[in-house]
């Protein structure tokens, strides 16, 4: 910056169903400090809500946190913007969790002097990537995570596109399946319950596939995929159909030019692009759908921690 001005300061924090992420953010994206724990999704609201703060407390503890300006936080959702709260489907505990107010009274925040924003995490992703990944330049696109769950955000008209409570782009629970399993969200046959991490490795054990050792995530599935297995293969041509469903439901609702998708699903690479790219040409049949660009996310796992800093640098 001109004259060696320092650049401004956030805290950022990622919650997802898997691990817990908090970082201090510049205004240029770049990460100052990073920090993790495993998200202990099956135990209490205290627990969890102890573990986001021992991450803060962390952070607090360095040298640059008496910089920090504000804190923005990206959650699992469904969560309410408006009123600071959160119901992640993955972490059962947490049903209208006030998680604002709660982080807001950490003293460490508190001496901020700045607010607390919140923003679901696939409205987290498609900030971040908007701002410096895939989806920059685009004027329409639906940005996702496909991971322990899946989530998506919306650029429209040449802006992220929250909603009023900050869920708008929820990719994860639309209904592809009218005869599918009940989702934990309420619903039947949602994506999610189809094309999560989660899901394909929970298909491809079902249907008899065998891991060689004991990792039996959908990381080792997608291992097994690449090598050949018919089962593993057939678990992401699963999960690629029903996100193929959705982001072809999605475009023709609000006539998207590209889709972004990270998380670490989308790290499996072509055994699942490759079928996706097939089932969209299927779904996406109308001319104005037809021919979405299809983007590999650029921000990696740090994403949902970009894009929580992008809302509190705003904020």
């Amino acid at each position: 910056m001109a004259g060696g001005e320092a650049k401004r300061l956030v805290a950022a924090v990622d919650i997802g169903g898997t691990k817990i992420a908090a970082a201090l953010v510049r205004e240029d994206g770049t990460l100052t400090a990073r920090t993790q724990r495993p998200t202990p999704a099956g135990a209490g609201a205290p627990v969890v809500l102890d573990t986001v703060l021992a991450l803060v407390e962390e952070l607090a503890a360095g040298p640059g946190w008496a910089a920090v300006e504000a804190v923005g936080i990206g959650s699992a959702g469904p969560v309410d913007a408006s009123a600071g709260t959160v119901s992640p489907v993955n972490i059962p505990a947490w049903r209208g969790f006030p998680l604002v107010e709660s982080v807001g009274a950490h003293p460490a925040v508190r001496a901020t002097g700045g607010p607390v924003t919140l923003i679901g995490d696939g409205v987290a992703i498609a900030e971040a990537e908007y701002w410096q990944g895939a989806a920059a330049g685009c004027r329409s696109a639906l940005c996702m995570v496909v991971s322990t769950g899946v989530g998506g955000g919306l650029i429209l008209d040449g802006r992220v596109h929250a909603g009023l409570t900050g869920n708008a782009g929820h990719i994860g629970h639309i209904s592809v399946d009218l005869n599918g399993e009940p989702c934990p969200c309420g619903g039947v046959g949602c994506v999610e319950g189809l094309a999560s991490g989660t899901a394909i490795a929970r298909y491809a054990l079902a249907h008899g596939w065998r891991a060689p050792g004991p990792d039996t995530s959908a990381a080792a599935v997608a291992e097994a995929a690449r090598a050949g297995d018919g089962i593993a293969l057939a678990a992401f041509d699963r999960a690629a159909r029903a996100l193929a469903a959705g982001i072809a439901a999605t475009a023709t609702l609000v006539e998207i030019e590209a889709v972004v998708i990270g998380g670490g699903v989308a790290q499996s690479g072509p055994v699942l692009f490759d079928p996706l790219a097939r089932h969209l040409d299927t779904f996406a049949a109308l001319p104005f759908v037809r021919g979405i660009r299809v983007e590999r996310a650029r921000l990696g796992t740090d994403a949902g921690l970009v894009g929580a800093a992008a809302a509190a640098l705003r904020a």
